[in-house]
């Protein structure tokens, strides 16, 4: 759907950024982007501006990393890789609030014990991530929503403490086959939650009995009690 979104609300005279060669120069970039709408920031890029997101899931996503000049595409690796610093849009309601919990990265339902909290893929993306606050409130036209002054954030050793934490709780019901039974309830600042269009969409996963079975696929997302902190230590 991402790739789709780009190719059909994107113009031959799009505006490409190259990739900031500093912090100080993203800082920058970002500063430029406070106060504008997303349909300000698209007009300059050369983009069009969906009515809605109901069929372009990621669009915001996808407009904010251009702007900026993020240049990991489909890698596995920041989103922008010469700072290995993470993007990431947060969504905010009129009382400037996080609207939703925020997607980190998938869960890998294969997991065979091996794998710690240093070596995980969800500590990297988390280890350094540029917080991009939007409006997000259903009755602002998407054109008309403002973009927020951007926060970059590194955790703390007490909020690197609680992810380990539930990170090494949930992956040890990955191991031990029973994904099926965690519940978006489990973890103080992270949670497991269905990540898939429909849940007729499956992946490879593995049972209590060692034995591969079909699931539903899952992500890791930061709930919104977490990123209120972010908002208000920014």
């Amino acid at each position: 759907m991402l790739v789709e979104c780009l190719i059909r609300f994107s113009t031959s005279q799009n505006i490409k950024m190259l990739p900031p060669k500093t912090q100080d120069e993203l800082l920058a970039r970002c500063q430029q982007l406070t106060g504008k709408t997303l349909g300000q920031v698209s007009a300059k890029l050369g983009w069009q501006t969906p009515v809605d997101l109901r069929r372009y899931k990621g669009w915001v996503g996808a407009l904010i990393e251009e702007a900026l000049g993020a240049d990991a595409g489909n890698q596995a690796e920041p989103d922008f890789t010469q700072l290995a610093i993470e993007l990431k849009t947060l969504p905010i309601n009129r009382q400037g609030q996080p609207k939703e919990s925020t997607y980190v990265c998938t869960v890998s339902m294969q997991q065979n014990g091996e794998l710690n909290w240093h070596q995980s893929w969800l500590r990297r993306k988390l280890s350094h991530v540029l917080w991009i606050p939007i409006e997000a409130d259903a009755e602002i036209p998407l054109a008309q929503r403002y973009i927020g002054q951007a926060i970059l954030w590194k955790p703390s050793v007490e909020q690197e403490v609680v992810l380990q934490r539930d990170w090494e709780s949930l992956m040890d019901r990955v191991v031990l086959g029973e994904q099926s039974e965690i519940t978006a309830k489990e973890g103080d600042y992270l949670q497991i939650r269905p990540k898939a269009a429909n849940s007729h969409i499956v992946a490879k996963g593995i049972s209590e009995y060692g034995l591969e079975e079909k699931i539903n696929p899952k992500g890791f997302y930061l709930r919104t009690s977490f990123t209120q902190q972010l908002l208000q230590q920014g």
